[in-house]
């Protein structure tokens, strides 16, 4: 099992080219951020999981810029975004970004998505919570066909343009792993029919990882990674999930000042280096 990090990055933490040479440094082998574009003011409170929003949330820094930074001074280390809101972006401009990155980072990109909680940031981009599942869907169909295709065009309820062209492609064939997040029924069906990896979040049972390989094969699909994401850094969850046969395991790293943060990686680079 792989072990990596999954945070924010915002600018009262450690700067993400020092996060990403850091990482690389301490062999984890991934950096995986989050995305809101914004917060509405009237979002700050209540937060779904209870009590105020963390400041974090409406501080983190674009994840394709952060993670181009971290490109630079690394050479190995997996780049993703954990989760991209897709629904509320531009299918275009997503597929130029993500393109972009794995060409940069000479293919070292895993696209992680997912549909969002906040209603109300969804609304401010014109994207209706609704039907922000029926679009994403869409978006997914979409980007690969801008990927891997000389002249891309698609025709659907939410998406629809004629054929362009757009460049770069991406470095990996045929694309970027898609990671799609969520448990939901709704997600997993994304994640068969659409999703080249499953990015669970931490608190998920590792029977219940057990459970979704098998009904995952059942449709047909025997080759879907696990990337559990924002798990504690407790050796007895971490050997739950690599019994389960999880993949990577991203540890939740707090937002920190540069000094906290490096010391809190040397403790997961303990952890890492006791289950290889």
């Amino acid at each position: 099992m792989e072990f990596g990090i999954s945070t924010f990055v915002t600018d009262e933490g450690i700067r993400p080219d020092v996060l990403g040479e850091a990482l690389e440094e301490r062999g984890l082998d991934s950096l995986f951020l989050a995305e809101h574009s914004h917060i509405p003011a009237s979002r700050l409170s209540p937060y779904p999981g209870g009590g105020d929003l963390p400041r974090v949330y409406y501080r983190t820094l674009d994840p394709f810029v952060a993670l181009t930074a971290a490109a630079v001074n690394t050479s190995r280390l997996v780049l993703g975004t954990g989760i991209a809101l897709l629904a509320q972006r531009d299918t275009l401009h997503t597929a130029k970004e993500v393109a972009s990155l794995d060409l940069i980072s000479r293919g070292r990109v895993a696209f992680g998505v997912g549909v969002g909680w906040n209603r109300e940031e969804m609304a401010n981009h014109g994207t209706d919570p609704r039907t922000r599942g029926g679009k994403m869907d869409e978006q997914l169909q979409a980007l690969k066909a801008i990927w891997t295709r000389e002249q891309a065009e698609f025709h659907g309820e939410y998406v629809d343009f004629d054929p362009i062209f757009a460049w770069p492609k991406p470095v990996q064939a045929p694309h970027p792993p898609i990671y799609v997040g969520g448990e939901s029924p709704a997600a997993l069906r994304r994640l068969a029919e659409h999703g080249d990896g499953w990015l669970p979040r931490g608190n998920i049972p590792a029977d219940e990882i057990r459970r979704v390989r098998d009904w995952l094969a059942g449709q047909g699909r025997t080759d879907v990674p696990v990337t559990v994401f924002g798990g504690a850094a407790d050796p007895d969850v971490v050997k739950r999930y690599a019994e389960a046969g999880v993949e990577r395991y991203l540890l939740l790293l707090k937002t920190m000042p540069e000094a906290e943060t490096l010391s809190a990686l040397d403790d997961f680079a303990r952890l890492a280096a006791d289950f290889r």
